[in-house]
């Protein structure tokens, strides 16, 4: 194959791409080699021509081969300017992949991100619901804190959205942005609000992940919101529903009383084993105690379900029987958390159906059903061959099993399970056997009938010639001896004789406990096991050397006569060992057990503290006290709490007021009218048609997001209505048995009046289920209730938002219309008509700038527009220091500190006048003062450090300083509309000084003087994401025009507009580098209140602006 060809092929194209080579479709043999040996070639080069070719394809190719760069871990951050132009590209599968390299990216380089803000910006209004979701997902993913507050705009913009898809993408985007900036935490709560009233299903999971994420705390969020859920909850996507059940199993346990209270007490109440370290006197004063609790129990009132509570147990039912194993998962947990004990069985047969999915399944299945069992042992006993264990089995699946067996054993069915344990000795598996030989001892603890068989089936397992078998058969056995000791000496002589061949650390350490505790039963074998390990003492394992000390201390305690001599060598030997353990033990046993004259009162005790009896170990299950975590979480598989944990909380005593759930149900829905029902038919093509003005898509999306309700829909709304029926009827009823008679009448009846509308609203889109209080207001103001359809979303105080779904010329043609005079009832009736054949995808639903009534212009500026005039008539000439003054308002930044300087500190200031060299700097002003003995010297700058774009004009370098003397020096900086520091080196002729001269926004811009119409004008042009209005108290000293004024103009050098109205300041600018416009207006209120309002062509430019000047009027 000729080397052509072979570059020619696509996969080798990214071969060569990762070598670095410049390849092209049609390279020659020759060509590639000299692209792979010469030097001065240019890396990339052939996708940078690809990315700016006019070929769709071309670009498509290149931006996926430059992905898989990426995602083989390449660094592409050179091709961001080429990358960057395609953002526009209407090809919306290359637009995705320039969405995916720019997230990639936007940390690294934040400036460059910030270019394609605008582009963003612009796709949040695009006819397509997929770009605009898109735009704004890439947009939440830049994780740069400067554009918070243009993603909390795009958040509230999207949420009001008609595409169900986007208003979910906003959800996801509450997330991003409350991990980014947590201050935003109250204004994200008030969208999560708003999502959680949206009916979409697409919309129901991703709304409650962000409340999970923001605020899982705020329950008072979900209360109107319960019902819907429930009865959403089987519609909505499998994420979404896991999500759902979990915050509702949590909600649920804050809201309902505990089902199994009075079983609870009772169990309690009847659970009288006598305590270990219980005495006789105890047990008059317990059965006291059981005989109160019996009668508070016969006193209680019968418990009686919430409908609420039923409502949610009947609805998650028929998601056990899904396909999605963490749906099912998240079911039974709700079930056991929430259910009563009768009804929680209905879990086990869909849990078991899940062990015959993958292994990773199985284990967190497993490890769920293991701790089940332990409480609720009844409801898998008919399903124990489910939990036999394959011989393909993987050894962690094999474990839980026998876990789950373990915690199935009873009288009845041990047997079975043990012959099935007997089975599983066999196994090649080590782990596996090991496990089993410690289940054989666990259910011999706890089954008291089958101790003694299993303990014989245990020391025959003793001579089986596999070392670990045997050893983890020593460690049962001693437990089990515990609890019967004298009963078995001959087992432990059978234990000593192992001593020889056993050579694994905890099976010897436990034979020698035994013979050590139970010596008296052995007292010939006892000493000679003791010869034995003091002979290999020094080569034994650290558990084992503690187990002889121990068993030497004992021996010499009861038979000192034999074993005396070789007590003193084991503990002369443990003296010198390397373990300073067994150093410390030897010393403490040997001052306890040989008393001498420095001795104190412990070793009259020693016997009594070597030979006291010890209790027997209780063998527990590992899953006994896991289920205070929630079963299906991480913390519940892990044992411990995982980072975001909610705990469960508690069954509340008394039961929380039911009615925060009830939803008021307008009076207009109880109307019925016929007429008004096939009006509303008739209006909803009209949804439909301006829909398809936005492509075919999101069209049929919306369309089959919410079902349209024409007359050829009929079918479906009488399929529907049986369930609108029953969720009127759980909020109205109190008792299921009512709600069944009411079903079967108005089954009976065939009222086509209330279902029919019921079943509507629960089909109709998202817009149509918001209408109760906006057709309540309409009412209100006595316009016409039946003329056309609100379709605003959630629109609820302001005006302006109505016009959500207007196209974006005919928004403009509006605007300038109230311009000139304020809207009659008359005109919006005709606007409201018009809808019909708007578009619905324009997103402006900022208040528009009231329009006062136009005065005579004041003739008489302001000082500080007087003395920026002034400053537009400057010669060509280089500016002197003489030439810029700076006025009192100026405030000066420390460059260089003069002890950091050693003698040399360093003052600047922004002039505010225009730098004549090059009018797209900012001119800055340095005061030098030498507070040092000796002179300075050629002052100049070196090492100018500089963020892409960014240009500085030197200073002239200052040839002398004298001591004690002050100068000023004058340079220009292009900070390109960034407040990015300019870094850079102050010389002298003996020392050099980093410093860094970082602008405020407000010093970015020149004043820039516009009359009132040219300003509204402006303004007009700058709505939507161009626009940030927040709302502020002003200072107590500030709360009149000239204070306002003063203090807006010295936080940024704007020029005042001439304004008619005397309850409004404006201010214009534009910023230095590109001409941007910036408009600020001040709204004054009563009582100090009062809005800001910034327009501005960049957006962040803005929102820094509109923090510096909220800072100078409120304090």
């Amino acid at each position: 194959m000729s080397t052509a060809a072979l570059y020619n092929d696509q996969g080798a194209a990214e071969a060569a791409v990762e070598a670095g080579q410049e390849t092209t479709p049609t390279s020659s043999s020759s060509g590639a080699a000299f692209g792979l040996f010469s030097t001065d070639f240019k890396k990339n080069e052939d996708l940078k021509e690809m990315l700016e070719s006019n070929k769709e394809s071309l670009k498509l190719e290149a931006m996926k081969r430059i992905v898989q760069l990426i995602s083989k871990g390449k660094n592409a951050s050179e091709l961001f300017p080429a990358i960057v132009k395609n953002v526009a590209s209407k090809n919306i599968e290359l637009k995705k992949l320039v969405y995916v390299y720019l997230v990639r990216y936007a940390e690294e380089q934040q400036d460059l991100a910030l270019l394609s803000i605008s582009t963003f910006q612009r796709a949040l209004k695009d006819p397509n619901q997929f770009i605009r979701a898109s735009a704004l997902r890439v947009l939440s993913s830049i994780r740069v804190p400067i554009i918070v507050p243009i993603m909390m705009l795009a958040i509230k913009e999207a949420a009001a959205d008609l595409s169900p898809y986007v208003r979910k993408t906003s959800a996801h985007a509450i997330q991003k942005l409350h991990s980014l900036d947590p201050d935003q935490k109250e204004q994200l709560i008030e969208v999560i609000e708003k999502l959680l009233k949206d009916k979409s299903t697409l919309v129901a999971g991703s709304v409650v992940m962000a409340f999970e994420e923001v605020c899982p705390d705020r329950i008072d969020l979900i209360h109107k919101n319960y019902r819907k859920l429930c009865n959403l909850l089987v519609d909505v996507e499998e994420w979404g529903q896991v999500v759902i059940i979990n915050m509702l199993t949590r909600y649920a346990r804050t809201q309902f009383l505990n089902p199994n209270i009075n079983e609870s007490l009772l169990e309690e109440g009847s659970g009288g084993e006598k305590m270990f370290y219980g005495s006789d006197e105890d047990e008059d004063e317990d059965e006291k105690e059981k005989k109160a609790e019996a009668a508070a129990i016969a006193k209680r009132k019968p418990y009686v379900m919430d409908p609420d509570h039923r409502l949610l147990l009947r609805n998650t039912k028929p998601l056990l029987q899904s396909r999605n194993a963490a749906v099912v998962m998240a079911v039974a947990q709700l079930y056991f958390h929430l259910a009563p004990k009768a009804e929680v069985g209905v879990i086990a047969k869909a849990l078991v159906r899940l062990l015959r999915s993958h292994s990773e399944v199985q284990f967190v299945v497993l490890q769920n059903v293991a701790t089940m069992t332990i409480k609720r042992r009844g409801m898998f006993e008919p399903y124990l061959k489910s939990f036999y264990i394959r011989s393909t089995d993987p050894t962690q699946i094999k474990v839980l099993k026998l876990e789950v067996l373990t915690n199935l054993a009873n009288e009845t069915n041990i047997s079975t399970i043990l012959r099935e344990f007997q089975t599983y000795i066999k196994s090649m598996d080590k782990d596996f056997v090991a496990a089993t030989i410690q289940a054989i001892g666990r259910c011999a603890t706890n089954i008291g009938e089958v101790r003694d068989t299993c303990l014989n089936g245990l020391v025959q397992l003793l001579s089986n010639r596999d070392e670990l078998v045997v050893a983890e058969s020593v460690v049962v056995i001693k437990k089990l001896l515990q609890m019967q000791p004298e009963k078995h000496s001959d087992i432990i002589k059978h234990m000593a004789k192992l001593t020889d061949n056993i050579q694994v650390p905890m099976a010897r350490a436990s034979i020698l406990w035994l013979i050590g505790e139970y010596c008296e039963h052995v007292p010939r074998i006892a000493p000679d096991v003791l010869r034995k390990m003091a002979k290999s003492f020094t080569n034994e394992e650290d558990i084992v050397k503690l187990q002889i000390i121990n068993l030497a201390a004992k021996l010499y305690l009861t038979n000192s006569k034999q074993t005396k001599l070789l007590t003193q060598y084991v503990l002369n030997l443990a003296k010198y060992d390397q373990n300073y353990d067994i150093r410390d033990r030897a010393r403490f046993v040997r001052q306890l057990i040989v008393p001498t004259e420095k001795s104190g009162a412990l070793s009259k005790y020693a016997k009594k503290l070597f030979l006291a009896l010890k209790p027997a170990p209780v063998l527990e299950s590992p899953f006994k006290d896991r289920d205070h975590f929630q079963l299906g979480s991480l913390s519940h598989l892990l044992n411990a709490k995982a980072g975001g944990y909610q705990e469960l909380p508690e069954w509340p005593e008394a039961a929380p007021d039911p009615s925060v759930r009830n939803v008021e149900v307008p009076e207009w829905t109880k109307c019925s009218s016929r007429e008004k029902r096939k009006e509303k038919k008739v209006e909803k093509p009209f949804y439909s048609d301006s829909e398809g003005e936005s492509g075919p898509t999101e069209s049929a999306d919306s369309e089959s997001d919410s079902a349209s309700t024409t007359d050829s829909a009929s079918a479906s709304v009488s399929e529907e209505s049986e369930s609108g029926l029953e969720s009127e009827s759980e909020e109205e009823s109190e008792t299921e048995e009512e709600e069944e008679d009411k079903k079967e009448k108005k089954n009976q009846k065939k009222e086509p009046k209330k279902p029919v509308q019921e079943s509507e609203s629960e089909q109709s889109s998202e817009e149509e289920d918001r209408k109760p209080e906006k057709r309540s207001k309409k009412l209100k103001s006595d316009s016409e209730s039946d003329s056309v359809e609100d379709e605003g979303s959630e629109s609820e105080s302001s005006p302006s938002e109505s016009e959500d779904f207007e196209s974006e010329a005919v928004v403009t043609k509006k605007k300038k219309a109230a311009e000139s005079k304020p809207p009659s009832k008359s005109v919006r009736k005709e606007e409201k008509k018009e809808k019909k054949e708007m578009s619905l995808l324009d997103l402006d639903d900022f208040e528009p700038t009231p329009s006062p009534q136009v005065t005579p212009v004041n003739t008489l500026l302001s000082n500080s527009l007087a003395t920026d005039l002034e400053g537009l008539s400057l010669s060509d000439s280089i500016l002197s220091p003489a030439t810029i003054i700076p006025s009192g308002a100026l405030k000066n930044y420390e460059l260089l500190h003069r002890i950091t300087g050693e003698g040399l500190s360093v003052e600047y200031c922004f002039s505010r006048q225009p730098f004549s060299p090059d009018a797209n700097m900012v001119a800055v002003q340095l005061q030098f003062t030498n507070n040092s003995t000796s002179d300075t010297k050629n002052l100049h700058m070196e090492d100018v450090r500089l963020q892409s774009g960014m240009r500085v004009k030197e200073f002239p370098e200052i040839e002398l300083l004298p001591a004690g003397e002050m100068t000023s020096a004058v340079m220009g900086i292009d900070f390109c509309d960034s407040t990015q520091a300019a870094n850079f080196q102050l010389c002298s002729h003996t020392k050099k000084f980093f410093v860094s001269i970082q602008p405020p926004v407000g010093e970015l811009m020149r004043p820039v003087f516009l009359t009132e119409n040219e300003f509204k004008k402006e303004q007009g042009q700058l709505m939507g994401m161009n626009e940030i209005t927040e709302k502020l108290t002003l200072d107590v000293k500030c709360r009149n025009e000239h204070a306002i004024v003063q203090r807006v103009t010295t936080a940024a050098n704007l020029s005042r507009v001439p304004c008619g109205s005397d309850k409004e300041c404006r201010f214009a600018g534009r910023t230095v580098t590109s001409s941007s416009l910036v408009l600020v207006t001040v709204a004054t209120r009563e009582e100090g209140a009062a809005q800001l309002m910034v327009n501005c062509e960049k957006m962040v430019i803005g929102t820094m602006l509109v923090k510096d000047i909220l800072l100078a009027l409120t304090q």
